[in-house]
């Protein structure tokens, strides 16, 4: 690797000249703005209907309809965005999720029954975008290959700087304005931001044609074995993701003091932030199949320690510890999706491998929980390492896989492509 900063890919000032690109500035800020609801709608949702019932058991249920169903639509709204193209599909999908988010906060302070409530939740999850998928891809048709490496640890800085401002942003709407002004905050920002996005027309990625023969179609990105590789691995990072929240949170109450847990996965988010930064200006020379296992190598051991903690000093410095890998895996996730994933289907992939994580983090979210519950803080931390373990695993026996290069990649002359 190569880690000084005159070379124009490489250093702190790549991130400079990468928003210097015509239209990398917009691009940037509107995306911040679209995506900023992914940090904020779990909570506000939370927040408005415990305030308005009563039950957290019913405001829990109905945050994790909204997030499954994103979840499984998210990869469904990629593909159409590859063939149909971004614009519309973003467009389509923000009046869409304007009407659902109207119809479950009315059915919330109206104090419909739970199945309604269950009803708007799953339209207002399947009309959300992955933003952050999309995001990607647009970086990949704006700027050359050279870059990409700054352009997703930019994201991945922007990510973690979103979830650190989100939650509070939403409590404190909800607190000091109205319960309710969460939500309305997320219908505005996801408004605001997909209309930008969309019309900014140099990052549009050119939508792959459908008209045509099956043959001469282009392959879906799980068709790829590398992807699927991929996101198998991204789904044992989140479960490490998800364990190590719980983690915290359980080691803080444990300490009595449970608003601690806020803390220490701010500071996990610190780690990842300053870690990105400087895993994006460094110009490695490494391929990024094997960055990718030793990411999750790093991740794995960063999560390690918070099976020792005695202190919350000590937790609050492996908190830190604990990030550093996190951005940086994600870059790599991402650099290795832009060569896997076939022409023409990356607003796909990207949402594959977002829908991976998530499920990995929910996993990770309840198997940590009932561990913490059944023993102690350190259960839930060593569920964490055998997430890490499972994804540097996964990352190690499918090189080949990763290694391959998909961006060309064309069904054989004759041979149908299989829809799923």
């Amino acid at each position: 690797m190569s880690g000084g900063d005159s070379g124009s890919n490489s250093g702190f000032g790549s991130y400079l000249r990468l928003l210097r690109t015509p239209g990398g500035a917009a691009l940037a800020l509107w995306g911040v703005v679209g995506r900023f609801p992914i940090a904020m709608r779990s909570i506000a949702t939370l927040l408005l209907v415990t305030a308005v019932t009563g039950s957290l058991g019913r405001a829990g249920a109905v945050a994790a309809v909204m997030l499954v169903a994103q979840g499984l639509v998210s990869p469904v709204l990629g593909r159409l965005a590859d063939r149909l193209s971004q614009r519309r599909v973003l467009l389509t999908a923000c009046a869409a999720h304007g009407v659902a988010m109207t119809g479950l906060l009315a059915s919330v302070l109206l104090h419909a029954p739970l199945w309604l409530l269950v009803v708007a939740a799953v339209a207002t999850g399947c009309t959300s975008v992955s933003f952050t998928s999309f995001m990607r891809a647009r970086w990949a048709a704006l700027v050359d290959k050279d870059r990409l490496r700054a352009a997703y640890a930019l994201e991945s800085m922007l990510d973690e700087t979103i979830f650190l401002l989100g939650p509070l942003l939403v409590t404190v709407l909800a607190s000091a304005v109205h319960p309710a002004a969460g939500l309305v905050a997320c219908a505005v920002l996801t408004t605001t931001g997909s209309i930008a996005v969309a019309l900014h027309r140099a990052s549009e990625p050119t939508p792959e044609p459908t008209a045509g023969k099956p043959a001469e179609r282009a392959p879906r990105a799980i068709s790829v074995p590398g992807v699927r590789v991929l996101m198998a691995a991204y789904a044992g990072m989140g479960f490490l993701l998800g364990a190590v929240d719980v983690t915290m949170v359980a080691f803080a109450k444990g300490l009595g003091s449970p608003g601690l847990g806020g803390v220490f996965l701010s500071l996990t988010a610190v780690g990842s932030l300053a870690a990105g930064a400087v895993y994006g200006a460094v110009d490695w020379r490494l391929p990024q199949s094997r960055l990718l296992a030793i990411t999750a190598l790093v991740l794995a051991l960063g999560a390690l320690p918070l099976a020792f903690a005695g202190s919350g000093l000590v937790m609050g410095l492996f908190a830190v510890v604990a990030g550093l890998a996190i951005a940086p895996a994600l870059i790599t996730g991402s650099t290795l999706l832009e060569s896997l994933a076939p022409k023409g289907s990356l607003s796909e992939g990207f949402s594959w491998l977002a829908s991976a994580g998530a499920l990995g983090i929910a996993l990770g979210t309840a198997a940590g929980g009932r561990l913490a519950e059944l023993g102690t803080f350190e259960h839930a931390a060593w569920a964490a390492v055998g997430g890490g373990v499972v994804a540097l695993g996964l990352s190690v026996a499918g090189q080949s896989a990763l290694r391959a290069t998909g961006r060309d990649a064309r069904p054989v002359a004759g041979v149908a492509v299989v829809e799923h």
